[in-house]
């Protein structure tokens, strides 16, 4: 049985969470109106018409969830800056409300001596943004630099640990080519405009940051997941390499001086050509103190004519008779073990840390206690391959936990719930749940 002390002293614990996700007050005390919440009105996109206008409430209750997190025996609050609580239009006239909040929040996790690190983009683009082109325009690097600059003077003296972008694989691929997820764009024009755009402000917001907070730790987030062929044909080989250019190289190596991937993929070459002169591969490189990786489950390729462009498909969890979770998410720490490896294969990459992973089940009320020994048994697995990569030699420095509390999955509504503290959504209390005692019991060990 694997214990904290196993990591060493130094290693970092924390729970992740995200703005748009946990605070609700969506159009209160001077907040102007994200992607999301313009999302959530557009019938059928977000499961049971779910929106997250209360969420978690977390604008009202941020000290007794900050309460839970130092309760549950964690060092580390990663929570991130909403754009338009900062910058209702996304320029202009700064919210004076929203900045003393964020100042409320750090302050009562320097209090509970928990270290707050700050995500600056998790998603929720003003959507006076993305009327003007949001993500695919180029007027959005200035309004970004924009809102870092203001984030790293107002809190820069007190938070250190910062992380640019969460997961932007993930909104651009999404948002921007497949529609599913807040603004709803689709095609690879969209996509291909979203993905330069967000590769400058990724090193953008980290030069910023080195300017303005003395002694920052910057780091920025990667969603990656291992691409296993689904047979050891040239025609699923391929494939997996293409989706694997896609979710885990598109964005680290421009970070790392390395341009875009584009070889053996035409697609891809030709976008990597016309957006890889001396003049964009500078500013697309910053050198990152850490790298955050984030994983939630591998994915089994198989070749597909019929898909336009990437020519690729899943092959899933459930019809490979695979343990998944509530998602269908494939549970697999081993293939948790290689993505890390892949990472740590960059000679540019200095450390790296686990900033989320966890996992979605149906909770089970019993005798007034939630039991989830499903996700209990998901987080000893996926720590065990952590400290496997740490001993190997890995500078891993920590891992965060996703996430505190039940929330707003994003297109999930409020169905998928990941907490290791359940939420109820009318009442709003909060009740630990099995895992979170679990927690409690092995940071202690």
């Amino acid at each position: 049985m694997i214990k904290a002390s196993d990591f060493g002293n130094d290693f970092s614990w924390g729970l992740a969470t995200a703005a748009a996700q946990i605070e609700g007050a969506a159009d209160m005390y001077g907040k102007g109106p994200s992607i999301w919440d313009t999302f959530s009105k557009r019938s059928g996109k977000i499961k049971k018409g779910h929106h997250p206008a209360m969420a978690c409430d977390f604008y009202h209750r941020y000290n007794e969830d900050i309460a839970l997190v130092k309760l549950l025996g964690f060092s580390v609050f990663r929570f991130s800056i909403s754009w338009p609580r900062i910058f209702p239009y996304g320029e202009g006239p700064v919210n004076e409300e929203g900045i003393r909040f964020y100042h409320n929040v750090i302050d009562e996790c320097l209090e509970k001596g928990l270290t707050p690190y700050i995500t600056l983009y998790h998603w929720d683009l003003p959507e006076a943004l993305e009327e003007e082109g949001g993500w695919t325009a180029f007027g959005i690097n200035t309004a970004f630099n924009a809102f870092v600059s203001v984030c790293a003077k107002t809190y820069g003296d007190k938070v250190k640990n910062w992380l640019v972008l969460n997961e932007p694989f993930g909104f651009t691929s999404l948002g921007y080519m497949l529609g599913v997820h807040a603004p709803g764009k689709t095609g690879l024009t969209n996509f291909f405009s979203a993905v330069h755009h967000t590769a400058i402000a990724q090193a953008d917001g980290g030069r910023i940051l080195r300017a303005e907070v003395p002694n920052a730790i910057i780091g920025t987030t990667y969603s990656c997941s291992e691409i296993i062929p689904y047979t050891q044909s040239d025609a699923d080989i391929l494939a997996a390499s293409r989706v694997d250019c896609l979710m885990n190289r598109l964005f680290i190596e421009p970070a790392l001086g390395m341009g875009y991937p584009g070889e053996d993929w035409e697609v891809m070459e030709k976008f990597a050509i016309s957006h890889s002169t001396w003049r964009h591969t500078e500013r697309i490189t910053f050198d990152f103190d850490y790298i955050g990786l984030q994983n939630y489950f591998p994915l089994t390729i198989k070749y597909n004519a019929f898909i336009p462009v990437l020519q690729a498909w899943e092959v899933k969890a459930k019809s490979r008779k695979k343990p998944h979770t509530a998602m269908g998410w494939e549970v697999n720490a081993d293939s948790f073990y290689n993505i890390i490896k892949q990472f740590a294969s960059y000679p540019k990459i200095k450390k790296l840390m686990i900033t989320e992973n966890g996992a979605a089940y149906q909770d089970k009320l019993i005798d007034g206690e939630i039991h989830d020994e499903d996700r209990i048994a998901y987080f000893k697995l996926y720590l065990a391959a952590v400290l496997r990569a740490k001993e190997e030699g890995i500078n891993i420095t920590g891992y965060m936990a996703w996430t505190l509390l039940d929330n707003f999955e994003w297109a999930e509504g409020y169905n998928a719930r990941f907490g290791i503290v359940h939420t109820d959504f009318k009442t709003q209390q909060r009740t630990i749940k099995a895992s979170g005692h679990w927690w409690k019991e092995f940071l202690k060990a």
